[in-house]
């Protein structure tokens, strides 16, 4: 037995005898369900990595959000029938994001603290209700339920004066965008870019938070750390050549959907191999347009496109592919 597995075997038996502990455990596999991973460790990096990013960007409450949003969403799923699912996080990484994304766009007020509870419990109805809707099509519900409460409640923020917006893009017609050179992208800079397409995931735009999230990748999957990677640096060159805004490209802001749909495509619901790899440089590819599609429609809303891209174009690879590559097919 290895010394990673040894590690793993003591810490789930030292957890199943806790119910406090087990929580805990929950809770940390729930961060990392984010990226698709089942690992405790995995989750804790993440949590160090969003800690350092947050307060590296002057918005500490993005991180409490986080782990207030898991901990509220990993009770309530708690109260579900489905303890497979609760213990591997499936219930938490929903309601990780919301208590991220709130912090990100409104003002930090009480109130925030009570839409982030309220948002991470239906985060859990509607992860329950939408995986019901989607199995017929025999696909996850991936981060749909996130976006979805979190679309509402920014919206609803600007029927409410107590819900002050800070972060929600300013509502305009889109207009097409002229003249961007793509050369100024292929630089030094790129690996930069590439580790803040990661970090973007959960919202933040950190070289540091980047390789955390690579290292906490590695520590449950190689294969997926190595997606997360190409992924952000696909999307990057694709939104490039297609010419992108350049402050959208440097912030990361073309890649976070597209890490997912890498990570999803190559490594969660199928077996890495040639096939696979072809598949999902296509899937990640189209990412990158649904994202700008996506962009620019809901620009004259004023509400970001958050996950939903990679939602959208996941969805999409992910029905046919119980035809295209049928010897292996993962369920989540």
């Amino acid at each position: 037995m290895s010394i990673s597995s040894s590690i793993s075997t003591k810490w789930n038996y030292f957890a199943d005898s806790n119910d406090v502990i087990k929580f805990i455990d929950v809770t940390l596999r729930g961060c990392a369900q984010v990226m698709f991973q089942n690992n405790p460790l995995t989750g804790l990096i993440f949590f160090v990595a969003i800690f350092i990013a947050s307060y590296g960007e002057g918005n500490p409450a993005a991180a409490y959000g986080c782990v207030l949003g898991n901990v509220i969403a990993t009770f309530t799923g708690r109260f579900l029938r489905d303890r497979t699912s609760w213990l591997a996080g499936l219930y938490s990484y929903n309601g990780c994001l919301v208590g991220v994304a709130l912090p990100t766009f409104l003002a930090v007020t009480p109130l925030l603290w009570c839409c982030i509870v309220i948002g991470s419990i239906v985060s859990v109805i509607a992860t329950v209700s939408l995986a019901d809707v989607m199995k017929t099509w025999k696909v996850a519900a991936l981060t749909a339920p996130f976006v979805l409460t979190t679309w509402v409640i920014l919206l609803a923020s600007y029927a409410f004066s107590d819900l002050p917006a800070s972060g929600l893009p300013v509502p305009e017609l889109p207009l097409p965008l002229m003249d961007v050179s793509a050369q100024n992208f292929f630089n030094d800079r790129i690996f930069e870019n590439l580790f803040k397409g990661i970090s973007e995931v959960y919202l933040l735009s950190s070289v540091t938070a980047g390789v955390l999230f690579v290292v906490g990748l590695a520590v449950a999957s190689r294969w997926a750390a190595i997606f997360a990677i190409g992924g952000s640096f696909l999307a990057i060159i694709t939104a490039a050549l297609l010419g992108g805004k350049a402050n959208s490209i440097e912030s990361g802001l073309y890649a976070f959907s597209a890490v997912l749909t890498a990570i999803a495509l190559g490594s969660t619901f199928n077996k890495p191999s040639w096939r696979v790899l072809g598949y999902t440089l296509i899937g990640v590819m189209f990412t990158v347009f649904v994202q700008g599609a996506m962009n620019e429609l809901l620009t004259p809303v004023g509400i970001p496109t958050l996950t939903m891209p990679f939602v959208l174009a996941s969805w999409l690879f992910l029905v046919p592919n119980q035809d295209i590559m049928p010897p292996h097919r993962q369920g989540r």
